[in-house]
Formats: C-alpha cells, structure tokens, sequence
C-alpha cells in the first residue's frame, strides 16, 4: 500500500500551506445557533467496554415527511469493489449537524483542515414503515449544507424502526435496509461520498439490548444486502464495514469482544464478507494513555490513578490508540489484508461527570490536543493501511452545555468549548493537519 510520503517541499507550495493556516485561524461565524437537540443516548461505559462513545444522537425531523416509492432495482451478481488506496491519509471529524447552527459547525470544520465530517443518521427518525411515509427535510438541508461547503460526508447508518426490529437494534430482514440505503443513494447521489453499516455492532446497546456470537452473521448478511443495493446504483460509492467498540469483553448484556467479533465477520460462510465492504472502520480506544504506548509491552503509566477503588484503564490492549495495530493483524490474519481502514472515531476526553468514562479525569487539556497531534502524526508516519481518521467530535459541548450539561462526556472529548470558541485541541489538530497537508503537497483553499 503506497503513500506519499515526504517532508520536504518548494518554497512556494510551503507559502501557501502557510497562508491557509493563517487564513483558516480566522475561525467560525459569529452567528449564534438555536437550540440544538439534547443528545438522547450515549454508550453506557462499562469496566472493559471502549472509551470512545457512539456518535450522534438525532431528532425526528419535524417537517411532514415525504412518501418515496422506489422501483425495484436488478442488483449486480458480483458487487463491484471500488479499490480504496489514496495517496494521501485524509482527516475527518465527527459530528452532530441535526437542529444546530449547521453553517457554523461546518465553518469551524473547513477551518480546521479536516476533508471529511462524519454524520450519524438514525433510521428510525427517518421512515415510518407503518405509515409508509419518510421524513427525509433535516437530512436534507444537512447534505446540501456539506456539499456547499465543499466537505465530503460519511454517513453511519444505526437504530431500526421498531416495525423492523422490536428492540430497534440490527433489522430482522437486511432487506430493510438495503431498501433504505436504496432510498438515501437515489436522493443524495454524488453528494454523500461513503456509507458506514452500523455503529459498533458487538455492543449490546447497539444490537437492540443482547449480543451473541451468532449475531455476526445476521451482520454480515445485512452488510452483504446494503453494500450490493448501495453499488448498484453508485458503483463509485464507498461502503464501510462498521467498526467495533474495542472491548474486551464477553457478555451478551454488554458485549461481544472485539476480537471474536472480527473473528467471526472474516471467517463468516468462509469469509464472503471479503467481497462486500470496501473498508474497515475502526475506534480505537484511548482512554487517558498516550497514542505511542500499548499494553503490554509498552504499558502506560497514569500519574494520581489508583487501581482500587479507582480504575486506571492502562491493563488492556483495548484502552489504547495503538490497538488499531491489532485489528489490523487480524485483518492480515484472516486474508483482509487487501482492506483499507478508517478509523472513524478517536479521542480523548478531559474531566467530566459520566460515570464510566472518570480516565477523562486524568486528561488535562493539554494533553488531550498533544494526544491528538500525536495520534495525527503516528498514523501519517506508521500506518500505511489507513486512508483516513475522524476525530470525536467537534460540536458536541455546544449541544451539551445547551442543555445545562456542558461537563458530560460527550462534550469533554469535544474540541469546541460550549460558547463555539475553540479548545486547545481544536487548534493543535488545526496545525497538525496543515503541516501534514504541507508535507504532502496539498492545498485546500479555507
């Protein structure tokens, strides 16, 4: 897998890279947003699930929705792969662009540097199966808002009407969904660039309340059913299989570990799923440990934790950044290894008041945007295989301190402040992006 790779560029190309960084310092509109939707639900943290939360939450969009009848579509024999091998590792954030002052958040976003934004989309708020009729406007103002903005869009598909699945979790029939991915393509087109299947699919809480092993294959069927309806209409689209929460742990009220999960995906029906995704997400954790430093080998040392009563999150390979190194082994492992990953979702988070994510205590704010410089710099310098990262997350303080909750979890790994002014991560991932851009010869007007 070929990147290029230099630090060393014309005088002209690095005064322009500079000029953009000056140009992009200049920051967000001035207007102030309305009210933003509260965020409904995050990832119950649990002693040995991941430390990044699932993304999004979204409101049932309230203008009347809109019936869509689609025509029955032949879908190819053999799905058509798209080859997934940029020259250049991209930057995206995650984040929420439902109900908010959109045009800021995407402002903020292009300033930064960052190519993609990643938006998750909740079926359920989306088509009615009952009524047969969808509610497609918020989205729709959301799509054309990135476009204009010139920011590609990844959408994270997740939560089944409950006519689909009783629990909202994986839909029972993976037809569903292909209908609804369907539905999306012949909207939206070349204006959304690539669809992620699911959120974490070996989380308990994003399988409609249990997971078991046998669940792997329903999702491999469900990703065989969307990745063939999405390629028959938009051959050029980019299908992710959904990452998994890295976790450790087995228990059908909480999860399916990692490990297995992936395991189980790749060997499925003697691994087909090879032939039905493009790319594989991956979250690493991070937890309150440096992105160079993994258990157990290079263990992290976190200064004032105490491992009882407190826990320190540094005794397993799932607490850290580095663990994408071991979802890739078992890419390699299983015969994935011609697969690109992205990691859609790392972060650390500062001191907040969620129970399950206190290793946000142990994070100052200086260290969270050192650590996402560094997690920027350790990808571009060592990992070939992944085409693209997306920060969480940029505007989720904003909703939150909206709210009157502006220390919840979701906020503390933001690189907003609640009043839209910037963190000091905002600004190091900012710089670290141009420099990178710098060195790989890219410039991308602000």
């Amino acid at each position: 897998m070929k990147r290029f790779h230099s630090r060393r560029w014309p005088a002209l190309v690095l005064m322009l890279m500079l000029l953009a960084a000056v140009l992009a310092a200049c920051g967000g509109q001035p207007a102030n947003p309305p009210v933003s939707n509260v965020p409904t639900a995050a990832v119950v943290a649990t002693p040995d699930t991941a430390t990044a939360p699932t993304a999004a939450p979204t409101a049932v969009p309230t203008a009347a929705p809109t019936t869509a009848p689609v025509e029955p579509t032949a879908t190819p024999a053999e799905p058509t792969p798209v080859p997934v091998n940029p020259d250049y590792l991209e930057f995206g954030i995650v984040g929420h662009l439902y109900y908010t002052d959109r045009d800021r958040v995407l402002q903020l976003t292009k300033n930064a540097g960052f190519d993609w934004f990643r938006q998750q989309v909740v079926w359920m708020d989306i088509e009615d199966p009952v009524k047969g009729i969808y509610g497609w406007d918020e989205l729709d103002r959301i799509v054309d808002a990135a476009n204009r903005f010139g920011i590609k869009l990844l959408v994270n598909v997740v939560r089944s009407p409950t006519a689909y699945n009783a629990t909202n979790g994986l839909p029972d029939d993976p037809e569903t969904l292909a209908n609804f991915l369907e539905q999306m393509v012949r909207r939206y087109g070349d204006k959304i660039q690539a669809y992620e299947i699911w959120n974490e699919p070996n989380l308990a809480v994003e399988n409609g309340g249990e997971i078991v092993p046998e669940d792997v294959g329903h999702y491999v069927e469900i990703l065989k059913a969307a990745y063939t309806r999405i390629k028959s209409l938009k051959p050029d689209a980019i299908v992710l299989a959904a990452a998994s929460s890295s976790s450790g742990v087995t228990n059908p009220a909480i999860a399916l570990s990692d490990q297995e999960f992936y395991r189980l995906m790749y060997t499925y029906n003697n691994g087909e799923v090879r032939n039905y995704f493009d790319v594989q997400a991956v979250h690493p954790g991070g937890a309150a440990n440096p992105p160079d430093t993994l258990w157990p080998d290079n263990p992290s040392y976190i200064p004032g934790c105490q491992p009882a009563p407190d826990r320190c999150w540094n005794d397993h390979e799932t607490h850290y950044f580095r663990h994408v190194e071991n979802v890739r082994k078992w890419m390699e492992q299983y015969g994935m290894g011609d697969k690109e990953i992205w990691i859609t979702e790392y972060g650390w988070a500062t001191p907040n008041n969620t129970p399950g994510y206190e290793f946000g205590n142990y994070v100052t704010p200086e260290q969270q945007a050192e650590y996402i410089r560094a997690a920027m710099l350790r990808v571009y310098d060592n990992y070939p295989f992944v085409g693209n990262m997306f920060l969480w997350n940029i505007n989720f303080a904003v909703l939150w301190g909206e709210q009157g909750n502006p220390n919840h979890e979701q906020a503390a790994f933001g690189i907003l402040n609640p009043d839209w002014s910037p963190r000091l991560s905002y600004l190091r991932a900012q710089d670290t992006i141009a420099q990178i851009k710098m060195w790989q010869g890219r410039f991308v007007a602000p």
